[in-house]
């Protein structure tokens, strides 16, 4: 694998990981904040903290001359991902969750598809996420359908954020793109929780812990995505993301004590597979 290709993947499992962490964290916060509430603050702050660590007043003079539908389209891909993957997280076991919303990328992936024997591993990852569900519990209404709704909206959401977000790095501005797509995010929810819950948004006995969930949850994880989309190719990135499914119960389990079972053990190897399988494919496919 290049070095440039072997660098992509390293930037996205430490994203991963730092989302994962993030995503325990505002969970334990879901006992005192709503998860709307929770989403508005960390991309409040992440606004902040993504401005100041690219100095992306350096791009005022550019805005007019922007692409601005790709550009907006990517930024309600990533305000509405955020809000239904909290929402989602706040009914359903993180592990869970996030095998759900792997939907979205995964089927971006098979989109991608160009060879029959590349089916195999999407048919891994397919395998995996259904065996990720609890149906039993589902049957009998143990399972919250409404929580499984919003993962799988935000998996959709996650489709069109690699998407866009591909299109917005072809524009040339860097990390500016970041900073733009989160303020314009937070700026359009910030009215809305503001009329619904204002007391809980201004309190700024939250702000603490906002900040370090923003700073694990978006400003890392999104600086480190846009670096591996300038080489990672749609397929690749969408599978190499189904190791978040693993890293989520390995951290909700280190961070809040959630268990999985045998099965949806098997069902995290069967995702996992399938991401090695195809972004050794992609690697080489890139070589040829």
């Amino acid at each position: 694998m290049p070095n440039a290709q072997l660098l992509a993947v390293l930037y996205m499992v430490l994203s991963m990981t730092s989302y994962q962490i993030s995503a325990s964290f505002a969970k334990q916060l879901f006992t005192v904040l709503d998860p709307v509430t929770v989403t508005i603050l960390r991309l409040c702050f992440a606004a902040i903290i993504v401005c100041v660590m690219f100095r992306s007043w350096k791009i005022i003079s550019r805005l007019p001359y922007l692409k601005w539908k790709d550009l907006l389209c990517y930024s309600a891909a990533l305000g509405l991902m955020n809000i239904l993957f909290y929402m989602s997280l706040g009914k359903l076991p993180q592990g869970i969750a996030v095998g759900l919303e792997f939907v979205g990328p995964l089927g971006l992936a098979l989109l991608s598809i160009k060879h029959r024997s590349d089916y195999m591993w999407v048919f891994l990852a397919i395998s995996g996420i259904i065996l990720m569900v609890p149906w039993g519990q589902a049957l009998h209404h143990q399972f919250d359908l409404i929580g499984a709704a919003c993962a799988l909206g935000a998996g959709l959401c996650w489709a069109f954020y690699i998407y866009f977000g591909q299109r917005v790095v072809q524009q040339n501005i860097g990390m500016h793109a970041l900073t733009i797509a989160i303020s314009i995010s937070a700026l359009c929810l910030l009215p809305i929780g503001l009329y619904q819950n204002a007391a809980q948004v201004i309190d700024t006995q939250y702000w603490g812990k906002a900040l370090v969930i923003a700073i694990l949850a978006t400003a890392i994880p999104y600086a480190l995505d846009l670096k591996a989309l300038k080489q990672l190719t749609k397929a690749s990135y969408g599978t190499l993301s189904s190791l978040s499914p693993a890293l989520a119960a390995f951290t909700a389990f280190f961070l809040l004590g959630e268990k999985i079972t045998s099965i949806q053990w098997i069902a995290l190897g069967c995702i996992m597979l399938a991401s090695v399988g195809v972004t050794i494919r992609a690697a080489r496919q890139k070589i040829a």
